[in-house]
This record gives C-alpha cells, sequence and structure tokens, in this order.
C-alpha cells in the first residue's frame, strides 16, 4: 500500500534499531505493554496477550478472538493469511517476520528476512513464502531456510508483488516500469512500461490487471499484452488502497485541500461492465483499508488507522451502526488483511501487536487447508491406551506378533456364520423426489446428515425405530411422508434438468404425452404460462390474436400472436415466450402495476402469485383491448391487413369480454347519477362476517357471483346538488352480458379460504342428501356403503364421494336479464338440462348459460415458493388439429407438464394447498357466433429493402442485397441461416463435490444479428438478410470472440450498422417458413430457439445432425469447414 499519507511520527521507527539480525527490546517502550507477556532473554514475546474469557463470539459477526505480540514495539508492516496452510504470517519494519498457526495464534516461526529494510508485502506459495523488500526478494520456507535471494537494482523501490499463475511474478514499485520474474529459473524475463509511475497496489481478475498509482489513478491492463484498457482517475491526492470483486472496484485514498492532502470519506465505485464509476459511498471513518468480504453479499470491511471498522454494501448506504472498534495496543493499525475464506480478519498495530477478529469461535483460514509440518513432532514412549468399551475400536490398532500358529480369533466354519451389517433403509424423501433413468434413479440430497456418512444401528429392536422412518414398501405410500401433508406430484413446480448439451438429452415427453405444446418455466417471469395457455385455448381470442399485426415495436398482440402460432405448429414439444415476454418487460405499466419480478423474487416465491396473476390477468385484458382498438393499417408491414372480425372502431377484444354496466348513485337528498361504463371481468365479493359464521350457512356460488356483478355498496361521493360529499348508495346493473365471462377468485387472505372451505363442505352435506344419504361430523363413508345408497330412476347416477368433496364450484351458470334491469343468476346443472331440454334455456330473450372453460389455482408449497397452474377445457376444434379426434377434454397444464384429468379435479379445491384464482366461463356455442378463419397476415412485402435504425449507417459498407420482386422465395428454395446472439444473464450453475458442474438456470441469450444466403439464381451466396437487431436490453456479454458482436453494434445512436427492430426480422423470417423455404445452416435447433420460431422439421437442412454418428459427439462447424473446404472459420471474428 501507499505510506504517504501515514502519521509522521512513525519514522521514529529506524532501521538502525534492529542492527543486529536478533531483535532487541526498545529502549522507548510502553512498559504498560510488558503487563502479562513473557519475554525470552533476548526480548521476543512468547505467549500470545489472550482476549478475556468473557469475550462472546457470536455467529456471523465479528468479534476479537486473539491478540498476540509478533515483535514488542515494532511496527507490524504487512500481515497475510497463508493460503494453503492454517498459519497467519506477520512482517515488521526491523525486517523481521513471524508466523502464529490456526485461531489460537501460536507461534511457529519467527525470523529475519532483511537487517535494514522493512517487509513491504507477503506471498504465500505451496512450498515456502515469498517476502518483498525495499530491493529484495527472498523465497524461505515456512521454518525459515532460504530457497533464493535474488537482488533488485539497489535504485528501485519495490512497494507491491502479484502472482499472476504458479512461475511468475510481477514486482511494482516507485519506478516507470513493472518487472516479471519466472520463479523456475529466479530469472527477470520482462519489464513492462508504466506510464504513470508509482504502483503501490497489484490486483488480478480473469479480465485485467489493476494497478494502483501513488497519484490516486486506477489502471486497467490487458492480461496478455499489459496494455491500458481503462484507467480511473479516483483520487486528487493519492490511492490508499482498492479492491475488486465481480463487476465493482472500490477505492479510497487522499485528497488535495487548501492544507495539504486529506482523507477522503468517499469511496469510489466503479462498474467495469460499464467502465464508468457509480455514485460514490459515503461512509463514517477515515478510510486507510478496504476489501470485499463476500460470503452472504458482496460487502466492503473500511478500517481506519485509528481502529474503527465499518462494514456496508459497495451499492447502498452505510450505517453508523455496522461500525466495530478494534482496540490497538500502539496509536495507529498500520496493516489489515481477510483470510481466503473470509472468516478471520487481521489487524497490525504500530506497538507490534497483532489482532484476530472472527466471526465464529473456531474459524478456519482457508476452505481446504493442508496438514501443517511441526519441527518437534509430540513423541510417547508407549502407545495410547485403548478403550474396549467403544464398539467400533478398530482391533487392527493392536500390535500382533507375527506367528504360525492359529489365532484365537480363526474359529473352525462350524461354529460360525457371517453376519454381516443390515444397510439402513434409504431415506424416504430421497424416495419420493427419486427420478429413475432406466434402472438408476436420481434424488437430490435432503442434507439430513453429513455427506458420505451413514451411522448404522448395532442394536436393532423395534423399539428404537420411529415409525415415520419407515419406508413403505407401496409406491403409492412412497408418494407422501404419513405424518405430513403433501401436494399432489402432477401439481407440484416442475423444473429442467439441464446437462452438458443443455436441453437436447431432457425428456419432455416423461411430462407430456399430449400433442399439445407446453411453456418452458426458466424464462424471467413466466409465471404466467398458465394464462397464455387459457388464452390460447379460446379458439376465438386464438383466432383473432392470429390475425392481428400492427406496426408497434412492442405490442403485446402481436408477438401473442407469434407465440400461438408456434403453439399450433408444435407436435408436443415445448416452446418459449421469450419474445413475448421481452415485449411485456419493456410496458411501462406492466411495472408500475408490479408485475415484473425479479429473479431472486421469482425463484424464492416470495411475490403473492394468486394475486399477481390475478393484476395480470386484468392487464394482458386491457392491453390487447387498446392493442386491437387501432385501425390504422401498418406501413412498415405493407399488405398487412386488418382483422376478419370486425370492420368498425370497436375491439373484438372488448365484444368478447366487455360487459355493458349502469352505475347509479343516489344521495340521501333524492338526487340520483346514471354512468355508463364497461368492465372485462368481475372479482368476488364474499358475504360479510364470513369468517364469524360457524353455522355454516350455505350461499350457492351463482349467489355470490350476482353479489359481484350487482355491487351495492354505500360511500362518501360528491353530490351536485348538495354541493358537498355527501353518504351515496351506488348501485350497478348489468346492460348487456358478456361472451366470455372472467372471474377473480380474489382468495387472498384466510377469511377468504375458509369461505371456500364451509362452503365446500355445506355443498358436499348436502350432495349426500340429495342422493339419498345422512353424513354426520364423525362419520365417513365408505366407498360401498357410498354405492349401497342408489338413485331413483331417471336421476343421473350419482358420482363417487371423491368427485364430490372440495367442491362448490358449478360446471355452468345461467342468467337472465330481467325487465327493471335485474339479473337472475343460478347454477345450471346436468339435472336441470334433462329437466328443461337442451334448447330450453336459450328460448327465452336474455338468457345465457355459460360453461366453465378454465380455472387458474395457486398451489402452495412450501419448499419449492408454489406455482400456477390452469385446469383447461380444450375444445374439439382443437383435438381435430392436433389428434385427428373430435371430443372435449379436461387438461392439467403445469408448465410443460400436461396431463388429462377428470372434469371433478377442475373445481376441487383442498385449501390447504390448492386456492383458486381465476376462473373463465364461455357462453355456450360461442365459436358459432365468430369468424373463426386465420388469414395469413405477413406478406412479401416484408422481404423489400427497408431503412436502418442506425443513425450513422455507411452505405458504402452495406453487406447484403436485398431481395427483388423477381427472385421471392418459392416453396422448397434453399436459404442459407445464420444468427449470432449476447447475453443478457449468466448461467447460475453449482460445483459438486466430485468437480462436476451442475447447471441451475442457464443463460438468458438474445439474438443480435441474423443473416439470409441465397441458395439459387444469379446471387447465388449473396445475403439478402444481414440484420443487426436493436435491443434496449443490458448486455452482460457481447461473445465478440464467436459472433463478432462489438459494444455500440447494437446501439442506435453510434452503430455503423444496419440495424432493424427484432419485430422485423422476425416477420422476415416468419415469411420464410409459412412459404416453405428450407433453412441450410449449422446448429439451427439452438438458433431458432433462441429466435423464438417452430420450423417443421422437413424444412430444416442442419450440418451438425447430417454429419453427426450414434453416439457420438457432434462435429464442429470449424472441422466441417476444414475438412470439406479447406476453409478456416472464426479466425478473422475480431477483425469484423
Amino acid at each position: 500500500m501507499n505510506f504517504e499519507g501515514l502519521d509522521p511520527g512513525l519514522a521514529e521507527y529506524a532501521p538502525a534499531m534492529h542492527s543486529a539480525l536478533d531483535p532487541v527490546l526498545d529502549a522507548h517502550l510502553n512498559p504498560s505493554l510488558l503487563q502479562n507477556v513473557e519475554l525470552d532473554p533476548e526480548g521476543v514475546a512468547l505467549e500470545a496477550l489472550p482476549v478475556q474469557e468473557s469475550v462472546h463470539i457470536m455467529e456471523g459477526v465479528y468479534s476479537e478472538l486473539h491478540s498476540v505480540v509478533a515483535e514488542v514495539g515494532v511496527p507490524v508492516s504487512v500481515s497475510h493469511f497463508d493460503l494453503h496452510e492454517e498459519m497467519l504470517w506477520v512482517g515488521s519494519h526491523g525486517g523481521h517476520a513471524t508466523s502464529f498457526f490456526g485461531p489460537a495464534l501460536e507461534r511457529y516461526s519467527s525470523f529475519q528476512v532483511n537487517g535494514s529494510d522493512d517487509i513491504r508485502q507477503i506471498q504465500s506459495l505451496e512450498n515456502g513464502i515469498l517476502f518483498l523488500t525495499k530491493n529484495n526478494l527472498k523465497y524461505m520456507a515456512r521454518g525459515g531456510l532460504i530457497i533464493f535471494d535474488y537482488l533488485l537494482d539497489e535504485n528501485e523501490d519495490m512497494h507491491s508483488l502479484l502472482l499472476t499463475d504458479s512461475s511468475t511474478l510481477l514486482v511494482g514499485g516507485l519506478q516507470n516500469h513493472i518487472l516479471e520474474i519466472d520463479l523456475n529459473t529466479v530469472q527477470e524475463t520482462q519489464k513492462y512500461a508504466v506510464e504513470t509511475p508509482g504502483v503501490t497496489i497489484m490486483r488480478q481478475t480473469n479480465r485485467f490487471f489493476f494497478c494502483g498509482h501513488t497519484s490516486g489513478k486506477v489502471s486497467l491492463r490487458d492480461l496478455r499484452t499489459f496494455k491500458v484498457e481503462h484507467e480511473f482517475d479516483a483520487f486528487s491526492g493519492s490511492l490508499s488502497d482498492f479492491d475488486v470483486h465481480g463487476n465493482l472496484l472500490a477505492a479510497c485514498g487522499f485528497s488535495s485541500r487548501l492544507t495539504g492532502l486529506a482523507c477522503d470519506r468517499f469511496l469510489k465505485v466503479y462498474d467495469l461492465r460499464m467502465m464508468r464509476a457509480i455514485t460514490p459511498l459515503q461512509v463514517h471513518v477515515d478510510p486507510a483499508f478496504l476489501r470485499f468480504i463476500p460470503t452472504y453479499t458482496s460487502r466492503l470491511a473500511i478500517i481506519s488507522q485509528s481502529g474503527q471498522c465499518q462494514f456496508c454494501e459497495p451499492t447502498g448506504l452505510a450505517n453508523p451502526a455496522d461500525i466495530f472498534h478494534v482496540n490497538p495496543v500502539g496509536p495507529l493499525l498500520m496493516t489489515f488483511d481477510v483470510s481466503a475464506s473470509k472468516q478471520a480478519l487481521a489487524f497490525g498495530d504500530s506497538e507490534g501487536c497483532v489482532h484476530l477478529w472472527t466471526d465464529s469461535p473456531e474459524p478456519s483460514f482457508n476452505p481446504y487447508s493442508r496438514e501443517t509440518e511441526f519441527a518437534l513432532p509430540c513423541l510417547v514412549d508407549s502407545l495410547p491406551p485403548l478403550d474396549w468399551s467403544q464398539d467400533l475400536l478398530p482391533l487392527s490398532l493392536i500390535p500382533v506378533p507375527l506367528t504360525t500358529d492359529t489365532l484365537l480369533s480363526d474359529w473352525p466354519a462350524a461354529n460360525s456364520a457371517p453376519a454381516p451389517r443390515r444397510a439402513p433403509p434409504v431415506d424416504a424423501e430421497i424416495l419420493r423426489t427419486m427420478k429413475k433413468v432406466g434402472f438408476i434413479g436420481y434424488a437430490p440430497n435432503p442434507r439430513t446428515r453429513l455427506r458420505n456418512q451413514i451411522p448404522y444401528r448395532l442394536k436393532e429392536s423395534d423399539s428404537e425405530f420411529d415409525s415415520f422412518s419407515q419406508v413403505t414398501e407401496s409406491p403409492v405410500g412412497r408418494e407422501e411422508e404419513p405424518h405430513l401433508h403433501m401436494v399432489s406430484k402432477k401439481y407440484r413446480k416442475v423444473t429442467i434438468k439441464y446437462s452438458k448439451l443443455g436441453l437436447e438429452d431432457f425428456d419432455f415427453k416423461h411430462y407430456n404425452k399430449t400433442l399439445f405444446a407446453g411453456l418452458e418455466p426458466h424464462i424471467p417471469n413466466a409465471y404466467c404460462n398458465c394464462m397464455i395457455q387459457v388464452l390460447y385455448f379460446l379458439e376465438p381470442v386464438r383466432c383473432l390474436i392470429q390475425n392481428h399485426l400492427c406496426q408497434k415495436e412492442f405490442c403485446l398482440a402481436c408477438e401473442l400472436g407469434f407465440l400461438f402460432h408456434m403453439l399450433d405448429l408444435s407436435r408436443g414439444d415445448p416452446c418459449q415466450g421469450n419474445n413475448f415476454l421481452r415485449a411485456f418487460r419493456t410496458i411501462p405499466e406492466a411495472s408500475a402495476l408490479g408485475l415484473i419480478l425479479a429473479d431472486s423474487d421469482e425463484a424464492s416465491g416470495k411475490g403473492n402469485l394468486a394475486r399477481l396473476i390475478q393484476r395480470w390477468n386484468r392487464f394482458i385484458l386491457t392491453q390487447l383491448h387498446q392493442d386491437m382498438q387501432e385501425l390504422e393499417i401498418p406501413q412498415a408491414y405493407r399488405g398487412a391487413g386488418g382483422s376478419s372480425f370486425c370492420s368498425s372502431g370497436d375491439s373484438v377484444i372488448g365484444q368478447l369480454f366487455s360487459c355493458e354496466m349502469e352505475n347509479c348513485s343516489l344521495c340521501r337528498c333524492g338526487s340520483e347519477t346514471v354512468r355508463a361504463s364497461s368492465t372485462l371481468l368481475f372479482t368476488l365479493s364474499y358475504p360479510d362476517g364470513s369468517k364469524s359464521d360457524k353455522t355454516g350457512k350455505n350461499y350457492d356460488f351463482a349467489q355470490v357471483l350476482k353479489r359481484s356483478i350487482c355491487l351495492d355498496q354505500n360511500t362518501q361521493a360528491w353530490c351536485d346538488t348538495c354541493e358537498k360529499y355527501q353518504p351515496t348508495i351506488q348501485t350497478r346493473n348489468i346492460r348487456h352480458l358478456p361472451d366470455i365471462l372472467v372471474i377473480n377468485c380474489e382468495v387472498n387472505s384466510s377469511k377468504e379460504a375458509d369461505f371456500w372451505r364451509m362452503q365446500a363442505e355445506v355443498a358436499f352435506k348436502m350432495a349426500v342428501k340429495k342422493h339419498g344419504g345422512e353424513i354426520s361430523k364423525n362419520k365417513e363413508f365408505a366407498l360401498a356403503d357410498w354405492k349401497e345408497l342408489g338413485s331413483p330412476e331417471g336421476v343421473l347416477v350419482c358420482p363417487s364421494i371423491e368427485e364430490l368433496k372440495n367442491v362448490w364450484l358449478p360446471f355452468s351458470i345461467r342468467m337472465k336479464m330481467t325487465k327493471n334491469k335485474g339479473l337472475d343468476v343460478c347454477n345450471w346443472t346436468d339435472g336441470d338440462e334433462m329437466q328443461w331440454g337442451p334448447a330450453r334455456a336459450e328460448e327465452e330473450h336474455g338468457v345465457c348459460v355459460y360453461d366453465l372453460m378454465a380455472t387458474v389455482v395457486h398451489i402452495l408449497d412450501s419448499r419449492t415458493g408454489g406455482s400456477l397452474v390452469a385446469h383447461i377445457k380444450v375444445g374439439e376444434t382443437y383435438h381435430q388439429r392436433k389428434e385427428g379426434v373430435t371430443h372435449q377434454q379436461w387438461y392439467l397444464f403445469n408448465d410443460f407438464l400436461i396431463e388429462p384429468i377428470d372434469k371433478h379435479e377442475a373445481v376441487q379445491f383442498d385449501m390447504n394447498w390448492k386456492v383458486p384464482a381465476i376462473l373463465y366461463y364461455v357462453k355456450r356455442n360461442l365459436n358459432s357466433r365468430y369468424n373463426l378463419n386465420i388469414k395469413n397476415p405477413i406478406e412479401a412485402s416484408v422481404l423489400l429493402a427497408e431503412a436502418s435504425l442506425a443513425r450513422k449507417q455507411r452505405k458504402t459498407h452495406t453487406t447484403f442485397i436485398p431481395l427483388m420482386l423477381n427472385e421471392m422465395p418459392q416453396i422448397g428454395d434453399l436459404v442459407g441461416l445464420d444468427a449470432e446472439f449476447v447475453t443478457l444473464n449468466e448461467e447460475e450453475a453449482e460445483l459438486r463435490s466430485d468437480g462436476t458442474k451442475s447447471t441451475i438456470k442457464p443463460s438468458q441469450m438474445s439474438v443480435a444479428r441474423i443473416t439470409c444466403v441465397r441458395g439459387q439464381g444469379p446471387n447465388e451466396g449473396i445475403p439478402f438478410i444481414d440484420d443487426y437487431i436493436s435491443t434496449q436490453e443490458q448486455v452482460v456479454d457481447y461473445l465478440t470472440q464467436y459472433s463478432g458482436i462489438k459494444p455500440g453494434d447494437l446501439d442506435a445512436k453510434i452503430s455503423s450498422k444496419h440495424l432493424t427492430t427484432l419485430k422485423s426480422t422476425y416477420l422476415k423470417l416468419r415469411f420464410l417458413i409459412d412459404i416453405g423455404v428450407k433453412f441450410v445452416g449449422h446448429g439451427l435447433q439452438k438458433d431458432f430457439r433462441v429466435i423464438n420460431l417452430m420450423v417443421p422439421k422437413d424444412q430444416v437442412l442442419d450440418t451438425v445432425y447430417l454429419f453427426h454418428m450414434p453416439r457420438k459427439r457432434m462435429i464442429s462447424l470449424r472441422f466441417l469447414a476444414w475438412y470439406f473446404l479447406d476453409a478456416a472459420v472464426f479466425s478473422s471474428v475480431l477483425a469484423l
């Protein structure tokens, strides 16, 4: 570090004080230091200064554990935690080095490194320790033997060293160069010139070398060439210390004032991704040292020379409550270091004392330290005693003389029998979560025992075994724990297990044996997958959305139509909603409503998913309604026609979902105000006192729905007649019923949940009585008893008892508009259908029968944070297109898990884990009221030339020739395709104990460049599309080494490329797919996946699979180009 800002009083510790190699006691020593300190004849302290026994070490909070005297009266110049052993190294201003073993700070070795200069830096290696002084580099064994002594130029003034690899060392100082030394040959191999002299601190990451200068600057240099890539002018005076972690650099130092240098209380923080400063961090101490301590968060430890230490986040605010005080014996702290495990902090003061602070009573300095070799091992004359009472005592410890006689333990086979230990039963949690691949089962570690340790029970008896630990032989019993309420397996949150091949070897067919397409859940904000499926299986909505096309860049209706098209083409393969969710994140209203979740909140399930999906439901209907109201024909997409549903200015979404209402406000003065309005959905309003009502009063769902639609309430409102706020009675009457009735259940508290549970119990009792049986509170019907109840002739066969449990929701409801603007609502059952006839329900004017089409439920699971699933009644048209059959069936949609279910399961809600959120009722014969023809709105004109978004595009550097009208592709034409991507979010992975890597969440990619090449014609081989895709999202990695994309290429303000929107290029590719061209490329499956396109397999010619042999690895494009074309690819990517 730089010592220019230190107290000048330290100059009295002259090097002459240690002229001899052995340290002597300072004559000016403060006598109070010698209390309770035992000294050897040469005056060196032998025992540590222990902290008082009353000090209590709290887990996770740093507290002082030990203090020790390294060298009495001589300031500590440097401290360093050994990276290989449990040792702490301390260097003094007198050139003396001392090491301490373990958290108890037991003295291990002590020796003189230099007789005249102070030790300025220490670096531990595998076989020894490197010590740097002013003009000397010494490599010594941990016991004190010299391995090599390298003398530098006597004019050098070195201050810092950096170990770049196991055999290369960089040494810097106040001169204008940095030396590179090979530790194997102990020779100087390179001398790098430094533009700004005075390199006192050096750090390294996987991207840069960092050099801290005495002038207050921090320079970032290339790892290979050592050229300056960037430079931060941190402080105007001098730099005191800096540290780097992840994408952040933090520095402290001195600023120039009128009276000289002053310690700056603002830490400078820089973002290494954007190479710019972010908000400085104001601290409450005078910072002299700082280190990142990334244990739970990327927190910083800031140390002042007076002994104050403050912890704070680099991007947050410093809290004065996070300050603790180190009690140095001397007036100043001279050095500070953090162990590799982040469990220990070491401070050295100006009186030669070292203070160890830890966050646990028994800390370790390194995650994996090797055993330390002691000079004098403990030798004893006799063997240690053996305790015969221990059952697991290894008898091999007893020395037995070599003999040829038969031993007493060699019993004859007739008198002995092998009795191996029986293996303990496998944990029930492991069996429950196990997934089988062939005959091999895989299960996550429940972490109920230590790794690789299984306790054996030597004395087995039935009384010693817990009944809950027994593994049931029945597979059904293994599925659920006998004493815990568990969520049904198909309703649990599904996750994708990634391998080296990504998703290519993941078996989606195991979760979906239908031909319908699921949606992948690993994308940010994919909680809405279930609602996307609900909208897709509404036939009028699906056709309407796919007919829509507008010129807005981020139009949810357009993106939803593209996603619906993918779901149509898929034959059971899952799809992604990347582009739809990308457009969703750009809408300000979505962010204002709190619909955009952070990755951490979504993974942990912190948000209330039921409220979230209900807000999303209201938002998406409103947004689609607004998008459909635009009647202007897009100019950017010439030939895009309007919707075939209507020609007026009304939105068809409004025709489907909108309900016209009259809102009447009656003041107590008699003044009445009537206002017309409309709504796209209703929210259930439950009766008051439903929680406290223990009598089990019966409310039909129709009653609660009518109360919610025709809402009456008393509230304060402005009265024009009274000219003030008055108590008014507000009523709501229905003018026109919607074709699709959408209901938000609003079960957001225990009060509403208890109401649903109570009504389900009452409905269950009434159903039993209706079919001729009685039920009491303490009696459960057996299945045989239920069958004996029978039913009268002419009545439908009664359902089973399991089908009636937890059911309050009807499958159909009947609504009728009365003449006095009233509304009659009643439950409509199959019995009513038989009694009144199939056509009688809609004979009268204003009568509508609605059938339940979908229910969205919130699954409560504390282990995974919960999830959202949907029960959807899939109509005949979908089955006809996918499976060639004509029938209706209820399905469960749980992301990419799709499974047919019984219709009663869609209305059964066990409020302990399955809570209703959204209901969709559709009017009978809805499809016959609308034109369901889909006309592809994308025409060939999208392939014609278009203007670039880039302001600085150079026409002389055009990389493609757009298609002419006579070159339009036809079915079967070949088109070469290649795409380049950038990374938006890095991959999340964990490293297992065996060294293998497990991917938790894959990296999120975004398409950055798409190129299409003519495959025939006079211009064969010439690109007709070479679009760079503009992005508004933050890019983490441009992958320039592979893609050639550089920062700025995707920015419309500074890019010189042909820049377009993703939607514009997407339409070009969609047209090529729809026209039937065949794409030729390498790794097209991944390209289409990231672009979010579903391409039929007969339209793809992928060289990855053309040259792939079974059970062999995939061949790279570089090898194929070299082998077949004798060409080198990727060699000139960086030159683009």
